[in-house]
């Protein structure tokens, strides 16, 4: 008799968790304290016993969904557990629609994949408002755990704060006349400590590669390494470094001839690395008068890019990361007087009559002993070729400098640096 009840008390308790599991999938609605409250469908993303972990879960996923889905995140509580949703209560074909989406964004990133659920009188949880008035109050008194707390609504203020500097720079600039009517600009700026992009400028948009190229190259190479078809011995890391820390054009050709010239290099970048490489376009050697204007990628590519490089998600990205701290040209760091000295970078320039550009991951060193690296892409395409290149190329590359002033004063400030 004992033994029997035991298997009935088993078989309501895995009923239950049945009920509950399906109850977040959006199959069977829970109809007790937290009664539905219409037809309509949320988004969810994560459910755990500790709300810490929600908690951290929030902020990372607000840095990569953005600030208007940042403002609909919120943390629930249901059954014992607790839950971050996007409260949007439409119909289920547009939930499904933004959960795959999401999932895409998220899953690129190593988050957990999102799912419709059906709407319901969420019991919300505020901690997050508390919060931000008390940093708000203190700021430079932030504890090293507060920091690592900081809510998205605090993060996304620093972030409007810093991109609207980096705007109006740049809008003044062109006002004085020293970013011509020909010329556009893209940046984009992303800090691992709190996993938030802070500049999306132009991001997505199409720009000459220059020599951003070439590290892109070097990864292509390095997936056919990673696949044995290559050989990565010391005539090809003599090129590879020629290529990356000279940036001769040269060897940059003799990596790509190995990999199977310019589209062999964007079908392996596409195919293998869908997530990373979105708006890439290669088509062309580079010519020996180094005037190379038609491959392409987004400011977007390079920052997903930098991105992977840091988390050791592209094939010989340690390697890459050693070519990329070489000694060598730079407009991130040197001549960049607000920059502290021994901040460690890694980066790539991109130079013709046409583009001005660099990227790189810098990485501060804090009061606390603690590293805290952050990216920056910044490009300056021209329309037309500048009649007097030395003084262009030079004058933009003091405007790249300008930036990455702006962009570590305001990582400065939010780590306390």
């Amino acid at each position: 008799m004992h033994k029997i009840e035991k298997l009935s008390d088993i078989f309501r308790l895995s009923l239950v968790i049945f009920i509950f599991a399906c109850s977040i999938i959006g199959l069977i609605p829970i109809k007790s304290s937290a009664a539905i409250s219409s037809n309509g469908y949320d988004v969810s993303y994560l459910w755990h016993s500790d709300r810490s972990q929600v908690e951290l879960y929030r902020q990372r996923a607000a840095g990569i969904l953005g600030l208007k889905v940042a403002r609909n995140l919120k943390i629930v509580s249901r059954s014992g557990l607790y839950g971050l949703i996007y409260d949007r209560n439409g119909n289920s074909a547009g939930a499904a629609r933004v959960a795959k989406v999401h999932s895409r964004l998220l899953q690129s990133r190593g988050l957990e994949k999102a799912v419709p659920i059906r709407s319901a009188n969420w019991n919300y949880l505020n901690r997050e408002a508390a919060h931000i008035r008390k940093v708000a109050a203190k700021p430079r008194e932030a504890t090293k755990a507060s920091r690592a707390r900081i809510s998205s609504t605090d993060k996304s203020q620093h972030s409007r704060e810093l991109e609207a500097a980096l705007e109006n720079y740049i809008k003044k600039l062109r006002q004085q006349g020293n970013i011509a009517a020909d010329e556009r600009t893209g940046w984009s700026v992303y800090d691992f400590t709190t996993g938030e992009k802070l500049v999306t400028i132009n991001e997505d948009l199409q720009f000459q590669a220059a020599s951003l190229i070439k590290p892109l190259i070097a990864t292509a190479f390095f997936h056919k390494v990673k696949n044995g078809n290559l050989i990565y011995g010391s005539k090809s890391r003599r090129h590879m470094e020629r290529m990356i820390q000279k940036s001769d054009n040269r060897s940059t050709n003799w990596v790509m001839r190995h990999v199977g010239g310019p589209q062999a290099v964007e079908r392996i970048l596409e195919k293998h690395y869908p997530s990373v490489f979105k708006d890439i376009h290669v088509v062309e050697y580079i010519p020996a008068n180094g005037r190379t204007y038609r491959n392409k990628a987004s400011i977007h590519d390079y920052s997903r890019f930098l991105h992977a490089l840091w988390k050791d998600t592209v094939p010989g990205a340690k390697e890459i990361k050693r070519l990329m701290s070489l000694p060598g040209a730079d407009r991130l760091y040197t001549g960049a007087k607000d920059i502290p000295a021994g901040t460690k970078i890694y980066n790539k320039t991109g130079s013709t009559s046409r583009v001005c550009a660099d990227m790189g991951i810098l990485i501060a060193k804090g009061k606390d002993g603690r590293r805290y690296p952050y990216t920056v892409v910044g490009v300056i395409e021209k329309q037309n070729r500048a009649r007097n290149y030395s003084s262009w190329i030079q004058s933009r590359g003091n405007v790249i400098r300008n930036v990455s002033n702006l962009v570590y004063q305001g990582i400065a400030d939010r780590h306390s640096l």
